[in-house]
């Protein structure tokens, strides 16, 4: 069985390419053998929009976050969504592993 991927935008960063980047998204994601499941959009009026995507990462079981771009996940790559979940961008088209807590020493 594919392992579940779930797609990321923010409406106000993809504006009228919006359905592009849908389509983007769920395109690598099976080009790279996930089982798409989903799109996840927000706003820029959303509140703690990280926290609720990885309220949905948790639920759906995702594997993997699929965004257009990094600037869709704000300044900087989250650091809590690298530790549940691969991230992957269509453009450029990079996976970011899942990290690994370090063990205490």
């Amino acid at each position: 069985m594919k392992p579940p991927a779930i797609g990321y935008l923010r409406r106000d960063i993809s504006g009228v390419a919006q359905s592009w980047d849908e389509t983007q998204i769920r395109s690598l994601a099976e080009r790279l053998g996930y089982r798409f499941t989903k799109t996840v959009v927000f706003s820029d009026r959303t509140t703690d929009p990280i926290g609720r995507l990885l309220d949905v990462v948790t639920t759906t079981e995702a594997a993997a976050v699929v965004t257009p771009s990094l600037t869709h996940l704000g300044p900087d790559l989250p650091d809590a969504l690298l530790a549940a979940c691969d991230v992957i961008t269509v453009s450029p088209e990079v996976t970011h592993a899942r990290t690994i807590p370090a063990l205490p020493a």
